[in-house]
Formats: C-alpha cells, structure tokens, sequence
C-alpha cells in the first residue's frame, strides 16, 4: 500500500488509464500466447512502457520543470499509435474470422444499397481532394482543440480532454478486437483500383499511401487483404471526431467553428473515400456516446482519491428572448 502511494499518487487519470490497458494487453498476450507470435515482445514492452509512466509521472511531480511538465503531457501521442501497431499483430491471429459480411448485410439492410457503391456515381477529382484532406485532419483536429486549451491555460479542461481523447482510442481498440473487419476499398471494391477510380488532384493519392503505411499496406503489397490492419468497427475516425467536435462545443473554444465544418467532412470522407461502411460509423456515434458517458465518472474519481480538482462542464448560457413586447413610452 505504501508503494502505491508513493509512487502512484502522482499519476494523472491518463496516466492510470494507460498502465491499466497495458496490463490488459499484457493479459491478452499471455492467455493468447500460442495464437501470437510476438506476445514476448509485446509484453516485454507494456512492461517498459509502465515504468516509463511511473517515471515521467514522479519525476515531474519532483523536478517541476516544463521540460518534465510537456512530456508528461505529450508522451501519449507517439503512444497511442505505438499500441495501434501493436493490437495489429493481435487482432488476425486472435479474431480469426472478418466480420465484413454482417456489416455489409446491416449497410444493405438499413439502406437497401452499399453505400460505398452508391456514392461512387457523384465522385468527382475535386470532391475527391477535399474530402482526401479531410480524411487526413484525423489527428490535427483534436491537437488543435488540445493546444488551445494549453495555451489558454486551462490545464483541468486539457487534461479531461486528453483523458477522454485516449479513453476513446482504448474503447476504439477495444472494438476492433471484438469486430475484426477490413473495410469496403477490399471487399466491396478493388483495393488497387482505388486511385484510379477515385482520383484526385495535387495530395490525394500521397495522403492516400500515408494511410495505407500505417495500416501495414504500402503500395507493393502483395495480398494486402490478409496483412491490412483491421480496424473498421467502430469507426475510430468518426468516433474521435465526435468527441472532438462535442468537447470544443461544451468548453466553448475558439477553433470550434473550424473543428465543425472540418469534422463533419472527415465523417462524410471515411464512407465516401471506402474506408467504412455506414455500420461502422453508427458504432463511432455509440462509441462516443460511451466515451463521454465514461469519462467525467473515471477522471473525477481518480482526481478524488488524489483528493485533486474534479472537472465540471461550463455552465450553459442562458439567453433571454423577448418576443412581441412593446415599447413603453
């Protein structure tokens, strides 16, 4: 008990968030450790990964530094993609079996067409480009949200931001390991058609590779079907952005009217460009919604055992409309 609190009272709740699931991962690797073939490594790394943490963690509670201060803050950006790489090489071995059928069955069911396929008749180069940059705004937009937060000086506000950002990336994961799926540019269309039959103007289809890297398709691969990353369901891109959009608009920040518009493309982007079927963005709004639900209950019950501030929304403002009265003289 006495090393928990000397050396866990000065975690932030992302911090705790994050040892949490590495240690989830690790369980994982180890139950499922005849299925993958790296589980070693994986667990060799989550445990580094855990001292990392502690360390950053107490020696910036000791140093009191901006050096110590801004990685504490910022080490979960390399992170979070670091652990996307790495439920890549669990998520086949474990999952076996795509669930693509039943998602193209629920698109069909709800709309009576693929959506990817309908949409394809109003693709346009320029439409194509827009949405292409959109698509690639994933991250900017919450970094955006973030970095005003800081720089405003709102650390509470930035830290349950950044708590619910990460939580949500986590519940994403989550996600993938219970509904492997590869997406519609590979079952409902040719994958290596996809410049052709979508093409842009200027960045599309460089945007377009930097996407296909970090899911472990270069342009080259052979059988890219078998070695994409599966994480279609739910859609993290519109499930983060949703988070991003909502948070900007209950903290009232400054950029949030260009978080809105910017959003709602990349939303529109991610069926349009084939990446996700419409199912996979219904499971990105439920996502959120969980997300959201969660995360003011687990950040302030951290910070109450810290016995440290607990965050609150702002207040709404309430506006007085007088309708139809008169000038007295």
């Amino acid at each position: 008990m006495r090393f928990l609190k000397t050396y866990f009272i000065n975690l932030y709740a992302i911090d705790l968030l994050m040892i949490s699931f590495a240690f989830l991962l690790s369980t994982i690797n180890l139950v499922f450790y005849t299925k993958v073939e790296l589980w070693k490594t994986h667990i060799l790394f989550n445990t580094l990964f855990v001292i990392f943490v502690l360390l950053i963690a107490n020696i910036d509670f000791k140093k009191k530094n901006i050096f110590w201060e801004q990685l504490h803050y910022w080490y979960i950006l390399p992170t979070i993609f670091i652990v996307f790489k790495e439920i890549y090489f669990m998520i086949k071995p474990i999952g076996g079996v795509d669930c693509d059928p039943y998602l193209i069955a629920i698109d069909k069911f709800i709309f009576g067409v693929n959506p990817t396929q309908f949409l394809y008749q109003f693709s346009n180069p320029f439409l194509t480009e827009i949405l292409q940059l959109a698509y690639a705004s994933f991250f900017i937009l919450p970094l955006i949200l973030l970095i005003e937060l800081q720089t405003r000086k709102q650390i509470l506000n930035f830290k349950f931001v950044a708590f619910s950002l990460v939580l949500g990336f986590i519940l994403s994961y989550i996600g993938y390991f219970l509904v492997p799926a590869i997406g519609p540019r590979f079952t409902l269309h040719e994958f290596e058609m996809t410049n052709i039959e979508l093409p842009g103007l200027w960045l599309t289809n460089y945007l377009r590779e930097i996407v296909n890297i970090a899911e472990s398709v270069p342009a080259g691969t052979p059988n890219p079907i078998e070695v994409v990353q599966r994480d279609v369901f739910p859609s993290g891109h519109t499930q983060m952005t949703l988070i991003t959009m909502y948070l900007s608009y209950r903290l009232k920040t400054k950029f949030r009217y260009f978080i809105y518009p910017v959003g709602t493309l990349l939303i529109i982007a991610t069926v349009y460009l084939r990446y996700h079927y419409v199912a996979d963005l219904i499971g990105g709004l439920l996502f959120m919604i969980l997300t959201m639900y969660l995360s003011q209950i687990l950040f302030n019950w951290w910070n109450n055992l810290k016995e440290d501030k607990v965050f609150q929304y702002p207040p709404k403002v309430k506006r007085k409309f007088n309708y139809g009265q008169k000038k007295t003289s």
